[in-house]
């Protein structure tokens, strides 16, 4: 349970990088007004999918006993994250440009930092 739980907590500095590099490109395709396309809806699924694999060790770690004080607004915050990251891969499929997974992008990370924090960890 240990490594997993090392496993879990390494994984969101991954999260974190793969969102704020998603962010980044995503604010110059905004800025260039291109439409979104390669390496964008990569980038974008690299962020949800490492998230997701983030939510299954998380899970695993709550069946497996371990709460830490505070650790249910932790899962809500980042159930409400993986929705919105899912609900902007989504809609950016069927969209021209980069503002709607911009704004999904940065909100899911506003919302796992402040996840993070409701357990008392650091984000650095």
């Amino acid at each position: 349970m240990d490594a997993l739980f090392a496993a879990h907590s390494g994984t969101r500095y991954l999260v974190l990088v793969a969102g704020l590099l998603a962010l980044l490109w995503f604010v110059w395709g905004v800025g260039t007004k291109r439409p979104f396309s390669r390496p964008a809806p990569a980038m974008l699924a690299v962020f949800v999918g490492l998230l997701d694999l983030q939510v299954l060790m998380g899970i695993a770690l709550l069946i497996g006993g371990r709460r830490p004080p505070g650790i249910w607004g932790h899962v809500v915050l980042m159930v409400l994250a993986v929705i919105l990251a899912h609900w902007m891969k989504k809609s950016s499929r069927a969209s021209t440009g980069y503002g709607r997974p911009l704004l999904g992008v940065a909100g899911a990370l506003a919302v796992i930092v402040v996840g993070i924090l409701a357990i008392g960890r650091a984000i650095v």
